[in-house]
């Protein structure tokens, strides 16, 4: 319950107040209500842990157009009056803007038109909702910004506005299935300097010509964890532990090495492991609104990880984003799907997962320090799973290191920052990470979301000052730790 004396009539107001006290009569006062020398007083903000609502996506009304913009209106006429994620990502600039530019400077004169520029910026980092809004649930408010853009991009995409092309770049595994048959001819394509081949892709796919995009391998990370496992280290404190690892569409395609540094540091550690690639998680479709696709995605790779996880093994995500929707957001768009809901309470992030060991058992002797130390980002999909800053706890574990954490977000956003009409916006926000990273000197620059890796790497070059060298490439942090254990892969 909240008064707004600027807003509401006196006869809504009390009659708001007359509610909230009949309820708390009854005996249902709500928790953050409290009484105050004599007098009520209510709690400006939600102090408890944020907790989501299941997405109802498959109901008629999560798409319905009139639906969306009332709560479209109810959310931004919050998040008006609160402003507390202005610095966040463009999307509550332009949401200001908007309103401050109208003919009332309130919502009430903003036409509905303007809404799809506050939705276009929205990246879906999950930010707004895990570490500044005051009234996500369990607030009476009910407010779950990130999932509201969500909702508008599926019915953007019901109605088929969302762009061809745009689609065919989140399909991921037939992507990378065909770039790797002619991996060397699509990498020397996709090379910022390549000025013919790039001029194209921007004016086809909208993918702007000064991106840096992933490179592709002709070898998966699939196929090469099939040609045999690394040995396991009997004599580790945590010998007896078994992992699968769902290899991710980036690992698999783009950069194996990342699954075969997190392979042999987990081998090296008495841990057990399989390889397991049923698909992409659906971040790509996620973030365009296609949730049936997602839902696919979920329950192929639930099935494919089910008899895997009877069997006693852990699940290990090697990319935090894909770790994001398989522990919190695959349960939401399925909620009681019992494979799904099994599969997210055994799911670890791979630095969640050393650090575990770490804390139970120990880790295995034989860590290094690493000359110059670690920039370390710690990327939003990782900060949004709520289980701490585990890649900066598991880094400090490496011996005479020194770990300089970047909490700020890259502001490349997935497949969103390498767009035309995003890449710009991309390189301003992650400016303040790249500025942290340059202040470094001679460090390794690391990211547990490899595109925001690169994104950071790319800034740093642009605005490099004088006598300052960038680093040639960016690492995963479990690449880091294999390095101090001397395991790096090639």
């Amino acid at each position: 319950m909240l008064l707004h004396p600027a807003q509401n009539s006196g006869e809504e107001n009390l009659q708001r107040l007359s509610d909230f006290v009949f309820s708390a009569d009854k005996g249902g006062l709500p928790p953050f209500a409290s009484f105050s020398h004599g007098g009520l007083f209510m709690r400006e903000g939600g102090l408890d842990a944020p907790m989501r609502r299941a997405l109802a996506w498959q109901d008629l009304e999560f798409t319905d157009p009139g639906k969306i913009d009332a709560e479209m209106r109810r959310v931004f006429d919050i998040c008006h009056g609160c402003r507390r994620c202005f610095n966040l990502c463009d999307s509550f600039p332009r949401l200001f803007d908007l309103i401050d530019n109208s003919d009332t400077e309130e919502l009430d004169s903003v036409v509905s038109e303007g809404f799809r520029m506050v939705v276009d910026a929205c990246t879906l980092c999950d930010m707004c909702f895990m570490t500044k809004c005051p009234y996500v649930p369990p607030h009476e408010f009910n407010l779950d910004f990130p999932h509201l853009m969500l909702r508008y991009r599926a019915a953007e995409l019901k109605a088929g506005r969302i762009k061809k092309i745009h689609r065919q770049l989140t399909k991921t595994d037939r992507n990378g299935r065909l770039a790797g048959m002619v991996a060397p001819l699509i990498n020397w394509a996709c090379r910022v300097d390549n000025a013919l081949t790039r001029v194209l892709m921007e004016w086809i796919a909208g993918i702007h010509r000064k991106a840096v995009l992933p490179r592709f391998c002709s070898r998966t990370f699939a196929r090469r964890a099939g040609e045999g496992p690394p040995e396991v280290n009997v004599q580790a404190p945590a010998y007896s532990r078994k992992a699968v690892l769902f290899a991710t569409c980036f690992a698999n395609y783009n950069d194996p090495t990342i699954g075969l540094d997190a392979r042999a540091v987990l081998a090296r550690n008495g841990v057990e492991t399989e390889v397991i690639y049923p698909g992409c998680c659906g971040m790509p479709q996620f973030e365009s609104g296609d949730i049936e696709a997602v839902a696919k995605s979920a329950e192929r790779t639930a099935a494919a990880l089910e008899p895997w996880i009877e069997r006693g093994y852990d699940v290990i995500a090697l990319v935090s984003s894909c770790a994001l929707m398989m522990k919190f957001e695959w349960p939401l768009i399925l909620p009681g799907h019992e494979g799904i809901e099994t599969l997210s309470h055994a799911t670890f992030d791979i630095a969640e997962y050393v650090v575990d060991i770490a804390s139970k058992e120990g880790l295995a002797e034989g860590m290094k320090p690493l000359k110059g130390g670690i920039s370390l980002h710690l990327a939003c999909h990782a900060r949004a799973q709520n289980m701490g800053p585990k890649a900066a706890e598991m880094l400090r574990l490496v011996p005479n290191t020194n770990i300089h954490v970047m909490e700020r977000c890259s502001g490349h956003g997935g497949s969103w920052g390498i767009l035309k009409n995003h890449f710009e916006i991309a390189l301003k926000h992650g400016k303040p990470v790249a500025r942290q990273a340059k202040k470094n000197t001679g460090s390794c620059v690391a990211s547990e979301c490899p595109l925001a890796a690169d994104h950071i790497l790319q800034i740093m070059k642009q605005t490099e000052p004088e006598g300052v060298e960038t680093p040639e490439r960016a690492f995963h942090p479990i690449q880091l730790l294999a390095r101090s254990y001397g395991l790096e892969q090639e």
